[in-house]
């Protein structure tokens, strides 16, 4: 180890020498890239008085920090300035500017995560429950279902086959355009539903927007139903209860919010199919190879099970919800229940990716 003095000489000397007083700091607060060791220093101290003998000043231009010039008479024993290298700023990411956070990525991750359909038991019942619950609103009314479209497309053959029968009655009868309004306002409600397709059928941020949709619609019903001032129960085929065109828009808006939820359950490809249509999930139970085994759960067969009990329990509940708050009041409690189905998606567990899928292959056919 040098002793001090010796290793900081030239600091000392540059400090006891006449220069001009300068503004800036002589050893600048930036850290220094490269400069001489005080070896070095001393070295070329002790070349500097054999070479150098004539005593004359010398004259050096040197820049300071801020890159202006400065001219300074140097010692004849002084050493050169410490080289400063002034490193370029760098950019700041993304996640220091603010643009972006890891809980709004975290976030974007769950919304975009596939539901695991195995595990989606709890809203998918309480689809199947809705369904139960919207038609017995419509049917109570007018004795058109707004889920069950095969009795409507019935009903519009029967409408057609009455041309040829000779009366010249070329007239469409009410309970016709209510049947053909819940047929085009369900085929409406579908392809709305086919817009999952290009966010991700299956996605946690399409099954939460696709059933508030439905809630919406829900909701818009039971306004209309409500603007009609129409009573909510026929007691015949002759004399429905929704005749003005508010009912026209109650019923569009139910038809077209199982549509939605028709083609949202298909695409998770369960057990519990469409979720609004019965005669499948019937015959696909009854062909159930595991049907009778009653010692053990079987995901097949019991899915299909609470299809239909909770469809059924759907209906009851809506009837006696509207013997007591008519069609409007049922349709909001209705809205209330799909918004809890809303939220309800959030807690569903994610699929798990698959491993090496194959190129090409569609997720949501």
């Amino acid at each position: 180890m040098l002793p001090s003095k010796k290793t900081w000489g030239w600091l000392h000397r540059r400090t006891d020498s006449n220069f001009e007083a300068q503004t800036e700091p002589l050893i600048s607060s930036e850290r220094p890239v490269s400069c001489l060791n005080p070896a070095q220093e001393d070295q070329q101290h002790t070349n500097g008085q054999g070479n150098g003998g004539s005593g004359l000043a010398r004259q050096f231009h040197g820049h300071d920090s801020y890159g202006s010039t400065v001219n300074r008479s140097s010692h004849p024993h002084a050493a050169p300035s410490p080289t400063i290298v002034h490193s370029r700023p760098t950019e700041l990411s993304d996640t220091e500017n603010g643009f972006s956070s890891p809980k709004m990525s975290t976030l974007k991750q769950i919304l975009m995560q596939e539901v695991d359909g195995s595990r989606a038991s709890a809203p998918l019942t309480a689809y199947c429950f809705m369904t139960g619950y919207i038609d017995v609103v419509c049917f109570s009314a007018i004795f058109v279902w707004c889920a069950f479209q095969t009795g409507n497309s019935v009903q519009l053959a029967l409408a057609l086959a009455r041309l040829f029968n000779g009366s010249r009655d070329y007239s469409l009868q009410l309970v016709d355009g209510q049947s053909l309004c819940s047929v085009l306002s369900f085929i409406f409600g579908a392809f709305i539903g086919r817009l999952g397709d290009k966010i991700g059928c299956k996605t946690r941020l399409w099954m939460i927007l696709g059933t508030f949709i439905q809630t919406l619609f829900t909701m818009a019903a039971a306004i209309a139903i409500w603007k009609s001032g129409q009573r909510s129960v026929s007691d015949s085929r002759d004399d429905p209860a929704w005749t003005n065109a508010f009912s026209f828009v109650c019923i569009g808006f139910m038809s077209a919010s199982m549509g939605l939820q028709g083609i949202m359950g298909k695409r998770l490809n369960t057990q519990f199919t469409t979720t609004v249509v019965l005669t499948t999930t019937w015959c696909e139970l009854i062909t159930e190879p595991q049907l009778f085994h009653f010692r053990r759960l079987v995901m097949s067969r019991d899915h299909k099970v609470m299809a239909i009990v909770f469809l059924f329990i759907g209906a009851f509940t809506g009837r006696a919800i509207l013997n007591k708050f008519g069609s409007a009041g049922t349709l909001g409690v209705g809205a209330g229940i799909r918004f809890l189905i809303t939220l309800s998606w959030l807690f569903v567990p994610g699929k798990k990716a698959p491993k090496n899928l194959p190129c090409g292959v569609d997720l949501c056919s």
